[in-house]
């Protein structure tokens, strides 16, 4: 009778133990930043489920950058992350850069927070053919162009007179390029630096939100350049590698943390996106805005001389699905 309980108790010792598990949780965005406030809301809805789930979380590229971070979740490396998916590993995510495929708030609900649209379907397919599983996505809003001057002919096609950072992606080199500016490509987390240095005039990467958390308060730039082109865009995804060692009961709490923390996240930049506008402005920051007229003609041309050539990396068919897909919204 003893050892039978004494095995039982073994038994359920065991089980418990093999349930309690740590994953790590990497993120690009300052520490203090709402992004990272989001990822530490994901720890904190996860631990209160009580599933024998721990999230560690190591915001501002402590475990890597954003370029590095889908290869180590791929190969299970990492367990989850909160970034930008770049097209280095697979040229076809090239269309996550897409630049006016989105109107406005309403555009960036439908086609990037909804899990179920033609954009995020897409990208699970891509996604799944590393491992990785995308578990909710947190639009920012538009990026626009930071600099430490006012770019000449900032609101025409002309030649800018100004060197600015793109990320890696031959889209959004193409983009600039086309407006009129010389396109540096370099890592998101070199960015701050070679501003602050003076290697680069500015950089296309940021929301109004993030342009003054991480430049702004620490008095870098001077201008904001609202193009309205993309939407800041990271990504809460996970190696499924790590996904298939939970249980049905840590799984549904991990994905339930994360898609609140997204809905909360989109909430919080929809209502302050002119908050932190006024911030910039507080700051001695000058935002420069296209008219309707401008922006439109801006959209035009973009989509006229830069979306044809997209074809050759991200393959036609995923074009015309996300056009057959705007066109019926």
């Amino acid at each position: 009778m003893g050892g039978a309980v004494l095995l039982a108790a073994t038994t359920l010792s065991t089980a418990a133990a093999a349930e309690d598990i740590t994953l790590r949780f990497a993120g690009v965005f300052p520490i203090d930043h709402q992004g990272t406030k989001m990822m530490e809301q994901v720890a904190a809805d996860v631990a209160a489920a009580d599933v024998g789930l721990k999230i560690e979380v190591f915001p501002a590229n402590q475990l890597g950058s954003g370029e590095a971070l889908f290869e180590d979740v791929a190969r299970g490396n990492i367990d989850l992350a909160s970034a930008f998916i770049y097209a280095d590993t697979d040229p076809r995510l090239e269309f996550l850069s897409m630049p006016f495929l989105l109107g406005g708030w309403d555009d960036m609900e439908s086609t990037l927070l909804n899990m179920d649209s033609e954009f995020n379907t897409i990208l699970q397919e891509i996604t799944d053919e590393y491992g990785v599983r995308v578990m909710a996505q947190n639009p920012e809003g538009f990026i626009g162009i930071v600099s430490s001057q006012e770019p000449e002919n900032w609101n025409t096609f002309d030649d800018k007179g100004m060197n600015i950072r793109v990320w890696s992606s031959s889209v959004v080199k193409s983009m600039v390029e086309e407006l009129g500016y010389q396109a540096t490509t370099m890592a998101w987390g070199d960015i701050f630096p070679a501003l602050q240095a003076g290697i680069v005039d500015g950089a296309i990467c940021c929301t109004k939100t993030a342009t003054y958390s991480i430049f702004a308060k620490s008095d870098v730039g001077t201008h904001f350049v609202e193009y309205n082109s993309i939407s800041e865009l990271t990504t809460f995804y996970a190696s499924q590698r790590t996904l298939d060692k939970l249980n049905d009961e840590q799984r549904a709490a991990l994905q339930a943390a994360m898609t609140k923390a997204s809905e909360d996240f989109f909430a919080y930049n929809r209502e302050n996106d002119e908050v932190f506008g006024q911030k910039l402005l507080d700051k001695g920051y000058t935002i420069l805005r296209l008219s309707d007229e401008e922006q439109a003609a801006m959209a035009a041309h973009v989509q006229e001389t830069v979306w044809p050539a997209m074809a050759q990396n991200v393959g036609q068919d995923i074009i015309d699905r996300l056009l057959a897909a705007k066109e019926q919204q």
